[in-house]
């Protein structure tokens, strides 16, 4: 037995999986740093995450070899990390992976100095010579000789690349524009996703396809801005195709994390919280534009599984189900043609043509659970009527789950990160919202208390929790997305502390956070760990960024609490990225969609004297660039000097803060929230008290 490494004594599963290896890991620490500089030795750094499955491959083929761990060890001082845990570290050395080799991944590995710098780097190395990589042995000897023998170069190396990894980042912020851009940027990034759509199969690009949640919410966006048709086409076929395909667990409810063919049919098989999260609001907005059944019921069946799967007893979301079980990628899932029709039973044959299940499998001689045909095709062709082929895959499904309940199923990483979680709080308290939900609310409210007193010490967020502990300085998404939850869980229950806790994080934002000489958000506080650079992160990729989602923060609070200063530093900050937004339009999804909002018109709703009966009323709608307020807070700009009249229940409307008559009559209140609306109107800017 191998004597534990430091690791042992870390939280994160990751980390600890490697606590047992030959290789003397170190965490990413002062000491490690101390270590190096002492000794005289490169450090070698390797980034990877649980549910990552060449991690697990790199991990067996190198880590646990006896001979390439001694190598490691005489020769270098070894650091691993959680790239969920240090999104700060993952993020900068894979900046300078990519401008190394021009593409990234994980595991990462990269080779430093003591100072930090990287000299070289990569992502995935195989034991020996193979796909056209150097074997890891012949890497790592090469990098020991050049470190001892070509220092002069090693070094020059490291300096050459720490400016083009400075340049990189002055350049991402773009130059800073006189103004925010308008809506031709709108026009300019749906035209770019019409150019790179999939019209059979839907989605953007070619294979790998993964979810695109964000780009889906501003297509929807953008229909009901322009009344665009091909918008609305391209986020729909998207959202069937991928609720069809292998990607959605069609059993157990919930994604797999990306498709690797065009069709959506093999998927690889990890599912992480961030991907179900985005793709619950993504179904829900667009079951609240088209009223499509299908979208709702992909919306409950995923937050279902996140309540089932991936919540821990107090209220927080785990981060990852892993890929493998059994050591078998996907084993979990997939089935073979006798065991689906022994656990079907007497409607097995029909619901194997249904599911795509024949006896040679569509993947690897198994079958991954998939609807080629919609419901309505499929009932033409085996002649019954929907209603008796929902009824029939509903029961058929519910013994096919509990066979499943009996296999082995697929490890879970059960830390529990802030900004991840600030998804998910933001995902059920819409759903509460608007599909009346009420368990869904008290899953909201849980998530946020949870945060609020495990990750919040009273004057900063931490970044995650495990094992009975919080760790690490939050960063911005940490700080973005849990506001953003917050507002959503207000305008759930006109809860006034929900709002409170929402502009402290909103407060912090703007003073540990914000470049005043760029006019954007860093990605870490001032008070953080100083690394060799400190990043800004623009692009919206697998989540949103941090950029993107305090700009939708900034613009929703900014409305409901008449704050102008956060509306100007919403305003700067799109200015600051308009030459981004307009190069790589279709990178930005949820910039887009807080771009949509601030362009307007936008509309403000205050309740006085309660919410009902005109929360039940707005909610019946889809009105992306609404807030809503009720109660009698003065606190509350939105619903200051805003009385109910005669005691009644009023509803005050207003479009970029000018207000119509208001009204205490149901019908006239949905007229008003209802009617068509210019949306060349420019924004009026926050005064002191808003019009009407």
């Amino acid at each position: 037995m191998v004597k534990p490494n430091r690791l042992i004594h870390e939280t994160s599963p990751y980390l600890l999986q490697h606590a047992h290896n030959p290789v003397d890991w170190h965490p990413w620490s002062d000491e490690a740093f101390e270590r190096a500089r002492n000794e005289d030795k490169p450090i070698l750094l390797s980034i990877g995450y649980s549910a990552c499955h060449w991690c697990h491959v790199m991990e067996h083929e190198s880590f646990e070899n006896e001979a390439i761990a001694k190598l490691m060890n005489e020769n270098f001082i070894n650091i691993k990390v959680d790239r969920e845990e240090r999104p700060d570290i993952d993020q900068l050395y894979m900046n300078a992976v990519q401008i190394m080799t021009g593409s990234g991944g994980w595991p990462m590995t990269v080779f430093l100095l003591p100072s930090g710098e990287p000299f070289y780097g990569g992502t995935y190395f195989p034991p020996e010579d193979r796909y056209g990589r150097p074997g890891f042995p012949r890497l790592l000897e090469a990098m020991a000789e050049a470190y001892k023998t070509k220092r002069q170069d090693v070094v020059g190396n490291a300096q050459l690349l720490r400016q083009h990894l400075d340049q990189a980042m002055q350049a991402s912020t773009g130059s800073a524009e006189s103004r925010a851009p308008d809506s031709e940027i709108l026009d300019l990034a749906a035209g770019a996703l019409r150019s790179r759509f999939d019209p059979r199969d839907g989605g953007f690009g070619r294979a790998p396809k993964f979810p695109p949640s964000m780009t889906i919410d501003f297509l929807l966006r953008y229909h009901y801005r322009t009344g665009d048709e091909q918008a609305l086409h391209m986020a729909a076929l998207t959202l069937d195709k991928m609720a069809y395909g292998g990607l959605y667990d069609q059993i157990g409810g919930g994604f797999h994390r990306y498709s690797t063919d065009e069709r959506w049919l093999v998927p690889h098989f990890e599912k992480m919280l961030y991907d179900n999260a985005l793709l619950a609001r993504a179904y829900l907005d667009a079951w609240r534009l088209t009223r499509n059944p299908l979208y709702r019921r992909i919306t409950e069946e995923t937050l279902d599984w996140m309540a089932r799967e991936m919540r821990d007893a107090n209220g927080g979301f785990y981060s990852t189900q892993d890929a493998d079980s059994e050591g078998e990628e996907g084993k979990f899932y997939v089935w073979d043609q006798p065991e689906f029709l022994e656990a079907a039973g007497p409607d097995g044959e029909l619901l194997a043509r249904y599911f795509d299940v024949t006896e040679s499998g569509n993947w690897e001689r198994r079958n991954i659970l998939n609807v080629p045909r919609p419901p309505a095709l499929f009932c033409k062709l085996e002649k019954i009527s929907e209603e008796e082929l929902e009824k029939t895959v509903s029961a058929v499904r519910t013994k096919l789950y509990n066979v499943r309940e009996t296999r082995v199923k697929p490890g879970r990483d059960e830390k529990i990160l802030t900004d991840w979680n600030g998804l998910a709080l933001r995902a059920f308290a819409d759903a509460a919202a608007f599909l009346g939900r009420d368990d869904y609310r008290r899953i909201a409210e849980a998530n946020a208390d949870f945060l609020l007193t495990k990750l919040w010490d009273g004057q900063r967020l931490l970044h995650s929790f495990k094992d009975g502990r919080a760790r690490f300085n939050g960063y911005l998404d940490d700080y973005a997305n849990t506001a953003d939850g917050l507002l959503s869980l207000y305008q759930l229950t006109f809860d006034e502390r929900r709002l409170t806790q929402a502009q402290t994080l909103a407060d912090r934002i703007l003073d540990q956070f914000w470049d005043s000489a760029q006019d954007a958000f860093y990605f870490t506080a001032r008070d953080h760990e100083q690394l060799i650079a400190r990043t800004k992160d623009f692009f919206d990729n697998a989540t949103p960024s941090g950029n993107s989602v305090s700009a939708d923060v900034l613009l929703r609070l900014g409305a409901l609490l008449g704050r102008r200063d956060y509306y100007e530093k919403a305003e700067r900050l799109f200015a600051s990225v308009a030459g981004l937004l307009a190069q790589y339009p279709s990178g930005f999804g949820r910039m887009l969609s807080a771009l949509d909002f601030f362009l307007g018109p936008s509309q403000e709703i205050a309740l006085a004297g309660g919410p009902e009966p005109f929360a039940s009323v707005f909610r019946k709608h889809y009105l992306p660039r609404t807030v809503i307020a009720a109660g009698a807070s003065n606190a509350v700009a939105l619903l200051r000097d805003r009385p109910p009249i005669g005691d009644k229940p009023t509803a005050y409307v207003c479009e970029n803060f000018v207000c119509r008559t208001p009204t205490t009559d149901v019908e006239e209140f949905e007229r008003q929230i209802t009617e068509p609306r210019s949306p060349g109107a420019s924004r009026r800017p926050l005064s002191g008290k808003e019009g009407g």
